[in-house]
């Protein structure tokens, strides 16, 4: 099963909100998006702001600041926003683990099948657009600029 960290799990629900709001073209702070999920708010809000330095969202300062979408999901990668908020890539390590390398290394009769399991995996999630994943855009279908052409 896929593994997803907290911050990666703040960011792809603080981006379904935004989408689902974005319409009104309204600001959108951190707090209130910790107040609708409870979510911590110190996490929340560095995710918000590494996503702001990635031009993701765009910010407004203020009392009444907060952030908007500044670029569309259909444009962004889940592996992109791994690596913006994790800073890596692997989706998960064949026969390694948080204790270290597996004892069964060398002698496992599947750890090349798991490897190949584990770069479909990681294609699939370079090609999966945020747009297909939060607002259930059919994979490979074309975008709305696509479509038009």
């Amino acid at each position: 099963m896929l593994k997803i960290n907290k911050k990666v799990e703040y960011a792809l629900m603080v981006l379904k909100f935004m989408a689902d709001k974005n319409s009104s073209g309204s600001l959108i702070s951190a707090r209130e998006i910790c107040d609708e999920f409870q979510t911590p708010f110190d996490t929340t809000a560095k995710v918000m702001q590494v996503m702001n330095g990635h031009d993701i969202l765009t910010s407004v300062k203020g009392i009444k600041g907060g952030y908007t979408l500044n670029k569309s999901l259909e444009k962004i990668t889940y592996m992109e926003l791994v690596l913006m908020i994790e800073g890596k890539e692997s989706v998960g390590r064949v026969c390694t683990s948080h204790r270290g390398t597996c004892e069964l290394l060398g002698k496992c009769n599947i750890s090349t099948p798991v490897e190949n399991l584990n770069q479909k995996l990681n294609t699939f999630l370079h090609k999966l657009t945020l747009a297909e994943l939060l607002l259930g855009v059919e994979f490979n279908q074309p975008t709305t600029i696509e479509a038009q052409l």
